[in-house]
């Protein structure tokens, strides 16, 4: 377990917030957390795009396998901002339970791969579809809070992470689920915490379809309102 690894990355994080609530002074604490959310989401989806792509070994087949220096390394700055968001999700009262369980089971599950030295590859493909969509979250508040979302614009990130977290989070992670459930050298906490976590998703799917058709119904009222008061207009005239 690299505990040192951990804890630097842990008060990286932490010094990375106070930089921004100094910089942002006049903003307030939310906002200096998800620009550190959005860092960490950028930073997290290059660095395990590049060890499920690029450094290997893929996920898909080699589900169970022992950790790459890489992989734990990958693990450990992910591990330690997960520690950060839940101390100041818990600090600050700013999320339910359902994201509290995600930050929980996030933890656990990174903490497993580290302590058993196993398993790496899929633990990494995992924050992989999860982080994806982060960046297009974070950029949504902070859209609404720069009055910037009601407009194609914000139509167009809403389009793209209902897109993207439909194919690659519940897609992709079925066949991943499937793969890790499948696979011999899978222990068994790890597939137990693989079901935990694709269920997870599917309870954030559930909401983003609401969210969605919701969206929708409203966009469609408005375009008909307009149609009829523009028919009508033409029919004055």
């Amino acid at each position: 377990m690299p505990t040192l690894q951990v804890f630097c990355s842990l008060i990286g994080w932490f010094c990375l917030y106070q930089w921004f609530c100094w910089t942002f002074a006049q903003r307030g604490p939310e906002w200096n957390c998800r620009l550190v959310t959005l860092t960490h989401g950028v930073a997290i989806v290059l660095l395990t795009a590049y060890v499920l792509f690029i450094d290997g070994p893929w996920p898909f087949t080699h589900a169970g396998t022992e950790n790459t220096e890489l992989q734990t390394a990958s693990l450990t700055v992910c591990l330690g901002y997960f520690l950060f968001d839940l101390g100041w999700c818990v600090r600050h009262h700013t999320e339910g339970p359902v994201m509290m369980a995600h930050h929980a089971g996030s933890i656990a599950g990174i903490l497993l791969a580290l302590l058993m030295g196993v398993s790496g590859c899929e633990t990494c493909a995992v924050i992989f579809g999860s982080e994806i969509t982060n960046p297009l979250l974070q950029s949504r508040w902070f859209m609404r809070r720069l009055g910037l979302y009601d407009g194609p614009l914000g139509d167009a990130v809403d389009l793209l992470f209902i897109s993207l977290f439909a194919t690659v989070r519940v897609g992709v992670g079925a066949v991943l689920f499937y793969c890790e459930l499948t696979s011999s050298r899978t222990t068994l906490v790890m597939k137990l915490g693989g079901v935990a976590m694709y269920g997870l998703a599917w309870v954030f799917m559930v909401d983003i379809a609401r969210f969605g058709c919701k969206k929708s119904r409203a966009k469609y009222k408005k375009w008909r309102e307009n149609h009829e008061l523009k028919e009508g207009m033409d029919e004055s005239d």
